[in-house]
């Protein structure tokens, strides 16, 4: 039979456990909801880029908005996605690639729900900064003047495109050439004065970032991604990629969003 001792001291354990079980409760958040993750596209793509990237998302319950970047001006295509933002409650994790980094830095800015910015071999510029600013700080872009077809589109307006004859090698070179055909027929031009803007107060100054530098990129070189990121204090993940790592790498970039929303 067991004795008094034995009893009083099984009753302790067990009061002790539930008493540690209780404190644990405590310091787990009560329906702590997931935040938005909001995928912005670069020029020449769109939203459908980040498609596998979203499915991955989405499967993990984050709702996900991938709004279309209109790729008209920096300043005009921030204050479209400051727009988008500003009618989501609770808390949000931005994550953008390429064109879409300036205007996320841009977007992002002042807004309080906005806890996270991913860039995904992207622009982050500071404060003046323009996108030929900084593709030309380091060298290793293969994306001049002669890989571009340029169409005026209005009197004085003129837009851009990633040439046929280039657009795998370049933009997307660890890509099928059936995928990269596709995409290069469906791109969506920038306008060529958002290539000289610049850009306003970088969001990055007072919202944590990550950044997932694509070693092999084209567009972008590694070195500027890796000088942005770090002049950003972004916590950094590299990956083998072409320009378009969330096309390539969608687990990967998914799992750098998921590290950001988690926090």
């Amino acid at each position: 039979m067991m004795t008094r001792r034995a009893i009083l001291a099984g009753s302790a354990v067990v009061a002790a456990g539930a008493m540690l079980g209780a404190a644990e409760a405590q310091a787990r958040p009560k329906n702590k909801p997931k935040p938005t993750v909001v995928l912005v596209h670069g020029a020449f793509a769109d939203a459908s880029g980040w498609n596998d990237v979203a499915a991955r998302l989405i499967r993990d319950g984050y709702p996900v908005i991938a709004p279309a970047n209109p790729l008209r001006s920096v300043s005009s295509d921030s204050a479209y996605l400051a727009s988008v933002l500003a009618t989501i409650g609770g808390p949000i994790v931005v994550a953008a690639h390429s064109y879409g980094g300036i205007v996320a830095t841009n977007a992002a800015e002042g807004n309080p729900n906005v806890k996270a910015l991913v860039y995904v071999a992207a622009f982050a510029p500071d404060k003046d900064e323009s996108l030929i600013d900084l593709q030309g700080r380091f060298p290793g872009t293969r994306l001049d003047e002669s890989a571009l077809d340029i169409r005026p589109y209005a009197e004085g307006l003129l837009d851009a495109y990633i040439k046929k004859e280039v657009f795998h090698d370049v933009f997307a070179g660890d890509l099928p050439r059936a995928a990269t055909n596709l995409m290069q027929a469906t791109q969506r031009p920038a306008d060529l004065r958002a290539l000289g803007e610049k850009s306003g107060a970088p969001a990055w100054r007072s919202i944590r970032s990550y950044y997932l530098v694509a070693k092999n990129d084209q567009v972008l070189p590694a070195a500027t991604q890796r000088f942005m990121a770090q002049r950003a204090g972004s916590q950094i993940r590299e990956v083998a990629s072409s320009h378009v790592a969330m096309v390539s790498q969608p687990g990967v970039t998914a799992e750098v969003i998921r590290r950001a929303a988690e926090k």
